[in-house]
C-alpha cells in the first residue's frame, strides 16, 4: 500500500493511476465530488419519472435503443445489461490492468457527467481498497461503445455476481469476498449499468502503464548503445550536441545523443579508438541510434499528450451536460487512444530491431573489430552468445507482427448500429506484449555488450558503464566457458525490470533525459 489517492471531479494523474494499479494505493472519493454526483443524479431521477424516452434511462441499448422499458422492469434492464455484456473469453487480464480500468471508470463516474449515485462509485472504490480484483478476460472489447465486456466483468462483481480474486490472488466466491470486506452489493438503478461500462478505461490504463515502462526502456536503450559502442570500439563524435539540435531539431534525438555522450564520458576504450584513427564511420546501428531512440521519445511525448487528454475526459453515452441535459454522443469511440497505442508498438519494434542489429555485430568476427566469434571462450567448442541473438531475433520478429496496426480494422456489431469500431483494446493488448519483448531484447544486448567490454581488457569502459557491469556481475558471471545461459538472460531482464542497472549508470552521470 502506498499513499491515498483522492478522487475528485478532475485532476487524476498518470502517477496516481500507476500508484493504485501497480502499488495498491488506497482511493477515497472527494466529498465535493460526492455532493456533485448526488445533485446530478437528481436530474436522472426526474427523467426516469418522466414520459419522454431517454436512451439508457428508459430505453433498451444499442440496436434496441428505440424500445421503451416500463419502470417496473428497469432494475432488470440494468442487471441484464451487465450480465449479458460480461461475455469475455480467453486468458485472464493482468491484475494491474483491471485495477487501472476500475479506477479510471470511477474517475469518470466521479465527474458528475454519468448520472450514477455516489454509492456506485464508493462500492467500486471499496473493491479496489479491499484488493478484490474481478476476473476480466482477454477478448470481448472492440474499443467502441467502451471496453464493454471487460468493464462488465468488473460491474457484475459490484452486483455480487461474477468471478473475482482476493488480495492474495486466490479466486473465491464473490458474495464471500464482498461480505468479508463489508461491501454491500449494488442494486443498479436507471442509467447506472450503462455508465459502468461505456468508457475507454481499459485501453487507457494500458496506455498509461506502457508509457511508464517505455520511459525507462528508451533510457535503457541509450545505456545499451553506450555499452555496445565501447564493445565494438566505436566512436563518440556522432553524439556531439552540435550535430543534433542545431541541424535537426527533434527534441528526442538531442536527448538521446546527450545521454549516450554522457554515458561514454571518460572511456579509455573510446580514447584508444580516437588515438588509432583508422576508421571514419561506424555502422548505422551505432551512428543512427539517437535518431531511432529519439524518434521513439518523440512518439512517447505525443502519446502522453493523448493520454493526458483522455484522463481528463468524462466518457459515457448518454452523458449529462452541465445544464442537466442528457444527450447521446460518440465520445466512447477509442480511435484517439487506439492510434497512439499502435504508434507505440511500431516505435517499440524499431527500437528492438536496432538493438538486435548491434548485438549481432558484436557476435560476428568480421564486423566486431577483434572480438572472438560469438564472444565464445573457445570458439568451436563453445558457442558463446550465438543463440542469445537467435532469441533476440525471435522476439523482434514477433514485435514486427505486433506492430501491424489494430486500429485500421473494424468489424461491425449490434445489428450494424455500431458499424465502425476502434479495436483500441486489441492495440493495447499487443503493445503490452511488445513492451515486455523490448525489455528482453535490451537485456540481451546489455548482457552481450558487457561481455564484449570485458573482453577488451585491459582497456576499461567509462565509469558509468563500469558501474552497470559491476551490478550485472553480481548475478551474471563474466567471460568464460559456455554455461546455462537462460538464467543469465533472466537476471539481466530483472535488472531492467527493477531499475537497478539503469540506476547504477545514473548514480554516476545523473538522471538521463
Amino acid at each position: 500500500m502506498t499513499g491515498t489517492v483522492r478522487l475528485s471531479r478532475s485532476d487524476l494523474t498518470a502517477a496516481e493511476v500507476l500508484a493504485v494499479a501497480r502499488r495498491g494505493a488506497r482511493v477515497e472519493l472527494d466529498p465535493d465530488a460526492r455532493e456533485h454526483v448526488a445533485a446530478v443524479r437528481a436530474h436522472i431521477d426526474a427523467l426516469a419519472a418522466g414520459e419522454t424516452p431517454v436512451y439508457g434511462v428508459s430505453t433498451g441499448f444499442g440496436a434496441l435503443a428505440d424500445t421503451s422499458i416500463p419502470p417496473s422492469m428497469r432494475h432488470a434492464l440494468q442487471r441484464s445489461l451487465i450480465r449479458s455484456h460480461a461475455a469475455g473469453a480467453g486468458p485472464e487480464v493482468e491484475r494491474e490492468v483491471v485495477r487501472a480500468l476500475m479506477l479510471l471508470r470511477a474517475r469518470t463516474l466521479a465527474s458528475g457527467r454519468t448520472g450514477v449515485r455516489p454509492v456506485v462509485i464508493e462500492t467500486m472504490l471499496a473493491l479496489l481498497n479491499a484488493g478484490i480484483t474481478p476476473i476480466v478476460h482477454e477478448y470481448g472489447s472492440l474499443g467502441c461503445s467502451g471496453d464493454l465486456a471487460p468493464l462488465s466483468h468488473c460491474a457484475i462483481v459490484l452486483m455480487g455476481e461474477g468471478r473475482a480474486r482476493d488480495r492474495d490472488g486466490a479466486e473465491r466466491p464473490v458474495p464471500e469476498l464482498l461480505a468479508e470486506a463489508g461491501i454491500v452489493p449494488v442494486l443498479l438503478e436507471e442509467k447506472e449499468g450503462l455508465a459502468l461500462i461505456n468508457g475507454t478505461d481499459g485501453m487507457l490504463g494500458m496506455l498509461l502503464m506502457a508509457l511508464a515502462d517505455l520511459d525507462e526502456l528508451v533510457r535503457t536503450a541509450d545505456l545499451a548503445t553506450a555499452l555496445t559502442v565501447q564493445g565494438l570500439r566505436g566512436r563518440d563524435g556522432v553524439f556531439r550536441p552540435e550535430l543534433h539540435a542545431p541541424l535537426r531539431p527533434h527534441p528526442g534525438q538531442a536527448a538521446s545523443a546527450a545521454n549516450v555522450l554522457a554515458l561514454l564520458e571518460g572511456s579509455p576504450i573510446i580514447a584508444d579508438v580516437a588515438a588509432e584513427g583508422s576508421r571514419v564511420q561506424d555502422a548505422y546501428s551505432l551512428r543512427c541510434a539517437p535518431q531511432v531512440a529519439g524518434a521513439v521519445r518523440d512518439t512517447i511525448t505525443h502519446a502522453r499528450t493523448v493520454a493526458e487528454r483522455e484522463v481528463a475526459s468524462a466518457i459515457d453515452n448518454p452523458v449529462v451536460l452541465e445544464d442537466g441535459t442528457v444527450t447521446s454522443n460518440g465520445n466512447f469511440h477509442g480511435a484517439p487512444v487506439a492510434y497512439v497505442l499502435d504508434f507505440l508498438a511500431i516505435a517499440s519494434a524499431d527500437l528492438a530491431s536496432i538493438a538486435e542489429r548491434r548485438t549481432d555485430r558484436m557476435l560476428d568476427k568480421s564486423r566486431s573489430h577483434g572480438l572472438p566469434p560469438f564472444l565464445a571462450d573457445d570458439p568451436g567448442v563453445d558457442s558463446g552468445f550465438m543463440i542469445a541473438q537467435y532469441t533476440q531475433a525471435a522476439l523482434v520478429s514477433e514485435m514486427k507482427r505486433l506492430a501491424v496496426p489494430a486500429s485500421v480494422d473494424s468489424i461491425p456489431s449490434s445489428a450494424m448500429q455500431e458499424d465502425h469500431v476502434s479495436m483500441g483494446w486489441h492495440a493495447a493488448r499487443k503493445l503490452r506484449t511488445s513492451v515486455e519483448n523490448l525489455r528482453r531484447v535490451l537485456a540481451i544486448e546489455l548482457l552481450t555488450a558487457a561481455r564484449a567490454v570485458d573482453l577488451r581488457a585491459p582497456l576499461q569502459p567509462s565509469a558509468a558503464c563500469a558501474a552497470v557491469i559491476g551490478v550485472l556481475r553480481e548475478d551474471v558471471e563474466g567471460p568464460g566457458p559456455d554455461r546455462f545461459l537462460a538464467p543469465d538472460i533472466a537476471a539481466a531482464e530483472e535488472g531492467l525490470r527493477d531499475g537497478s542497472l539503469l540506476a547504477a549508470a545514473e548514480e554516476v552521470v545523473g538522471p538521463l533525459a
